[in-house]
């Protein structure tokens, strides 16, 4: 089992050549800029700012790992903001592929979408690049705490149709303001990495 609460910052990568050349199993966090990822990974780890949160989108421009016993997170750089200039935006994608060229020892990615809002045309290119690849993964719809009960069930409704092609891929509501998914979301990675 894994334990969540033992995390440390480990570095922050702006060139494919810092990353470490090891085999420790890399637990990944993809989405779009501003979708709680970092939120995300503070709440699975129990911390309130190990992953650097901002209101202002873009924030992650690097890769940045944390340290776990036994395994690592890899947060990328969020995708999708348009504040950016086009050579920045470019590098991070270079960052994002070159990343997974790498062929590090990914048990499972957590791909994370606004639950608000049907997912984006990056978010779909971004889905549709695990799937083809054969990446373990699952789509994480967070921010479900800012919906109604009818607004939410409207989108749980829509989000199945949305994904309907990816079936087999499991979804986790998440939210980091109630807590909700993350005992899910923790279970899948112990699954993954044992597996």
């Amino acid at each position: 089992m894994i334990n969540f609460n033992e995390a440390t910052f480990e570095k922050s990568v702006g060139n494919l050549n810092q990353i470490s050349n090891d085999n420790l199993p890399e637990i990944v966090f993809s989405g779009k800029s501003n979708v709680g990822k970092s939120s995300l990974i503070n709440k699975i780890l129990n911390r309130k700012s190990l992953a650097r949160t901002s209101s202002k989108p873009g924030k992650t421009i690097n890769i940045n790992f944390y340290k776990l016993k036994g395994l690592r997170f890899v947060d990328l750089p969020g995708y999708g903001y348009a504040k950016v200039s086009f050579s920045e935006k470019k590098r991070w994608s270079g960052l994002v592929e070159g990343y997974f060229k790498l062929e590090r020892n990914i048990p499972l990615i957590v791909q994370i979408v606004d639950m608000r809002h049907t997912p984006s045309v990056l978010d779909f290119q971004m889905i549709e690049f695990l799937y083809s690849r054969g990446f373990n993964f699952v789509i994480v719809a967070s921010k479900c705490d800012k919906l109604n009960k009818t607004q939410r069930n409207l989108r749980e409704k829509s989000l199945e149709k949305e994904l309907e092609k990816y079936k087999n891929v499991q979804k986790i509501f998440f939210s980091s303001v109630t807590g909700e998914g993350v005992e899910m979301l923790k279970n899948v990675i112990n699954e993954s990495v044992k597996n």
